[in-house]
């Protein structure tokens, strides 16, 4: 399965699941698009509850299958808690980073970001979205891209930052400190489900 392009919103209401982690997508309709309120939900099943629940993490991140399953056999064969491990390694991608900077209001604007070469990895541009960043990395931006104006609207809104992460906003740059706790990643994951789904794969 590719990499999901349509409107967030529409997808967030389809899953129940805010993507964004703001909350607006479901605050007017929480309910799945193109279908009126329900009044009772539908019950489902065990594998539909582990599928919705790789479906929204795979979503939130951005990231196509055939990555998302990769990333996850690398965390089943480290020596950490599977699903924990998982979700450290989502949140070390370069795009996630750059959005946890607060350098792009969205995961898929830090994508373009990464993508059109204007992100520094201590010091050299990297552009591989998916890219994972080392803890005690730094992240910065070429010196011509620092007045874009995208980047300048993303750091007047930017949201308050996460532990993990430390940012510069002098000089615009910032530092992937190490990965994530648990607790302080998004409490409406269940990553124990998303496990359940792929060693029934093996």
């Amino acid at each position: 399965m590719s990499r999901y392009t349509g409107p967030a919103w529409k997808v967030s209401r389809r899953l129940g699941f805010s993507t964004l982690e703001t909350g607006r997508e479901l605050a007017k309709r929480n309910y799945a698009p193109g279908k009126p309120k329900p009044d009772r939900k539908k019950k489902v099943t065990e594998y539909g509850k582990q599928l919705q629940e790789k479906q929204k993490v795979r979503v939130m991140y951005g990231v196509n299958e055939r990555q998302f399953r990769r990333l996850f056999v690398i965390a089943r064969n480290s020596k950490e808690v599977t699903g924990t491990e998982f979700l450290g390694i989502l949140e070390s991608r370069l795009d996630n980073v750059v959005y946890r900077l607060g350098l792009a209001r969205t995961r898929r604007g830090a994508r373009q970001l990464v993508n059109h070469g204007h992100v520094l990895v201590n010091g050299n541009k990297v552009d591989i979205p998916s890219y994972l960043v080392n803890p005690g990395s730094k992240i910065s931006l070429k010196e011509s891209s620092k007045s874009l104006k995208i980047i300048q609207e993303a750091l007047q809104v930017a949201p308050t930052l996460v532990p993990f992460v430390t940012f510069d906003k002098e000089k615009l740059e910032g530092v992937f400190v190490r990965k994530p706790e648990r607790s302080e990643l998004n409490q409406e994951i269940d990553e124990s489900l998303i496990v359940e789904y792929y060693n029934r794969l093996v």
